[in-house]
């Protein structure tokens, strides 16, 4: 009987073959057992049997009060971590009142401009019992600090504290766009960071490296993991530059990636990450301590396969995407709602997006197996592979200097661009199936009561920023500012002084101009 196709194959170009029958490489060398080196199977021995995944659903928008009865919504409806989403006003550096952020204020994420909208965030939720992460990477350090001092408010030390900063620059200058400064002060607030939590919050992941964005911008899976890594090592190489050690930050180093619908790439995916990355900080950085060497990671399904049209069926999609990701052994996840092609979720969406969650790990049964894809010939095939594509990508990108003069040179930026040109012609001539967009399409009615934010949270937070800056103590403000572009001219760690502006009550606006003026901003037309 003939086949479909002449030629069937993954998101990233690598051949399926009809029947796999024989593993190639040594099976306990390259594939190991649970929790042990190189991590292939899963970073701890028993997985989902003895704890399950963080369910962590991204959520905010609006105002601090806004996104914190959502944040209760979704505590009172099972979910297990808190992963906060920022407007892009606060994650570009600007205050709600600056001309740079009309009709942007609370749009795509919560409004954060002092410490005390902060404290109206995480008003009733338990900072010590709740693993919080913040998606932020240019404003990672402030958001930080000002996180820091609401639990100094509450008395929380904290060695209690327990989460996430997203703290990824590099990936902002090829995927998504929310820089301020130059790379190489951008390094240094990065470094700072890891320094500064190694010894005061030991139990904070200080970066998440986020392969996600370079994916939902059109790259491989082959190319996620290959940026994604290229940039890791960016990092760590810098690190070990500012002279810190590498075993004394590696373990709190985590990953972010994307779960896309090609179920067995996906799953093999996550096993090829995590081997590529436990021989990269073995054989490349000497790491000795063993969590240096795990890939520890959150994902969220992909909001780049949800569709507009007959948005019912992005549950499918999610759902689908969800199981790889807990088969390919993640360790928190975000499943997104069906209406995030057109609007940010409603409550009730949120919630079914939850729920997808909860019935895999309570009724599936698939957290029930460690690593219940290992031994299968296909999958154990396509890892390899995965692996052996990445490897050669990260090579290349080394020949030319690293990933920061890869970034510069435009080399990371065409490729992904060329990826999703490829992409988007396989679905204009049919080569890949878009349900309800270029096959099986149907009409369906728009969806009801999609979520609006309102343009009061703008005024609203206009009058609270306007309303501190009269009660507090300016000349404070003034000092602690003057201390930190003061540190930031020289070469001391900036998290205590910017810790010190946000007790002082200086807003992010006004912390990330004080940096502005010693660092300067990148420009997207000179070279990085």
């Amino acid at each position: 009987m003939s086949e479909r196709k002449e030629r069937f194959e993954t998101s990233s170009g690598i051949e399926v073959k009809h029947l796999y029958s024989l593993l190639e490489e040594d099976f306990i060398k390259d594939i190991g057992f649970p929790g042990q080196f190189p991590f292939t199977r899963g970073i701890y021995p028993n997985m989902y049997r003895g704890r399950l995944w963080t369910m962590r659903q991204y959520a905010g928008f609006g105002t601090a009060e806004e996104s914190n009865r959502r944040f209760r919504y979704l505590l009172d409806h099972g979910q297990t971590g808190l992963s906060v989403a920022f407007d892009l006003p606060t994650q570009m550096g600007y205050d709600p009142d600056d001309p740079w952020a009309e009709g942007e204020v609370g749009r795509v994420g919560v409004s954060i401009a002092s410490l005390n909208d902060m404290m109206l965030l995480f008003k009733d939720i338990p900072l010590d019992k709740v693993s919080v992460s913040m998606t932020i990477n240019a404003t990672a350090a402030i958001l930080l600090a000002v996180y820091l001092a609401v639990a100094e408010e509450r008395g929380i030390s904290f060695y209690a504290l327990n989460g996430t900063i997203q703290n990824d620059i590099l990936k902002e200058y090829v995927a998504r766009g929310t820089y301020i400064f130059p790379p190489r002060p951008s390094m240094r607030l990065i470094t700072d960071i890891f320094a500064y939590c190694g010894k005061q919050v030991p139990r904070w992941n200080t970066i998440s490296i986020s392969g996600y964005h370079i994916r939902e911008a059109g790259a491989t899976a082959v190319q996620e993991l290959a940026y994604t890594f290229s940039d890791a090592i960016a990092y760590v190489e810098a690190a070990k530059k500012a002279g810190l050690a590498v075993d004394d930050f590696a373990p709190r180093l985590s990953f972010f990636f994307a779960v896309h619908n090609n179920i067995l790439e996906e799953v093999a995916k996550f096993r090829a990450g995590r081997r590529l990355w436990a021989r990269i900080m073995k054989e490349r950085f000497g790491a000795k301590d063993p969590r240096s060497l795990m890939m520890r990671c959150h994902a969220q399904t992909s909001g780049a396969t949800l569709t507009a049209q007959q948005p019912n069926v992005n549950i499918v999609r999610v759902g689908l995407q969800a199981l790889a990701g807990v088969l390919g052994g993640v360790q928190s996840l975000h499943t997104n709602s069906l209406d995030e092609a057109c609007a940010l979720p409603t409550e009730e969406t949120a919630k079914l997006a939850l729920r997808t969650q909860q019935i895999i790990a309570g009724e599936s049964g698939a957290p029930n197996v460690v690593d219940p894809f290992g031994g299968s010939f296909a999958v154990e095939a396509l890892t390899s592979e995965i692996e052996k594509r990445a490897r050669k990508e990260i090579e290349k990108i080394d020949s030319m200097g690293g990933a920061v003069s890869a970034i510069e040179r435009g080399y990371i930026q065409k490729e992904i661009h060329e990826s999703a040109f490829a992409f988007q012609k396989r679905i204009e001539s049919q080569e890949q199936i878009i349900v309800g967009v270029n096959a099986y399409k149907s009409e369906s009615p728009p969806l009801p009561g999609l979520l609006k934010v309102n343009p009061q949270f703008e005024r609203r937070q206009i009058h609270l920023v306007v309303s501190l800056r009269k009660r507090r103590n300016a000349g404070k403000v003034s000092t602690a500012l003057s201390a930190l572009k003061e540190a930031a001219s020289g070469t001391e760690n900036l998290m205590p002084p910017i810790l010190n502006a946000v007790r002082a009550r200086a807003t992010l606006g006004e912390i990330s101009h004080a940096l502005r003026e010693v660092f300067g901003e990148h420009d997207i037309g000179t070279h990085v």
